[in-house]
């Protein structure tokens, strides 16, 4: 499946999706290595077979399969830490802030692309899942590294609209 066809199953009522969709995919204010890295980490994040397959499949005409293994390794770590991370922030008991988190996470240290992409697909995925202390964590870092609020702007942009196509996409199958 391909991005096109992706966006053939999303049905009128979520137009605007389509066309963000559309406009993201061609958007120039990333590098092709940093918006097809959100793009799939963010695939990714929604759990959505049908939005991970396009997307991948798009992805692997602009990534290397080393870039591809990096944004699905900030996805992967960003599912385990964006709840942890969410739990500490939210909970009553600050306690949890003072404790070591205890989860490795070498992948971070080592993701095997630039610091700032990984960052960036973190930011995304962390966006996602809606976790306040990683996206503040992850922003700081990418603005630390020289990122643009545009940068910034444009890889959560991305991430809410796979988001939607996935929510638009589940929905859809759940209706018929």
């Amino acid at each position: 499946m391909s991005i096109s066809e992706l966006k053939s199953k999303i049905p009128d009522y979520a137009k605007d999706i389509k066309l963000n969709l559309s406009s993201l995919a061609s958007d120039e204010t990333l590098n092709e290595q940093r918006l097809w890295g959100t793009f799939l980490a963010s695939a990714l994040a929604t759990g959505n077979a049908e939005v991970i397959a396009a997307i991948q499949a798009e992805a692997r005409t602009h990534l290397s399969d080393d870039v591809q293994n990096a944004a699905k390794s900030a996805a992967a770590i960003m599912a385990m830490n964006n709840i942890y991370y969410r739990f500490v922030h939210l909970a009553k008991n600050k306690e949890y802030q003072t404790l070591q988190a205890k989860l490795r996470m070498n992948v971070i240290a080592n993701p095997g692309v630039d610091n700032v992409d990984f960052e960036l697909w973190s930011l995304a995925v962390s966006a996602i899942n809606g976790c306040g202390m990683c996206i503040d964590s992850h922003e700081a870092a990418l603005r630390k590294d020289g990122l643009t609020t545009s940068e910034i702007q444009t890889a959560v942009r991305v991430a809410s609209v796979v988001h939607a196509v996935a929510a638009v996409l589940a929905g859809e199958a759940a209706l018929a």
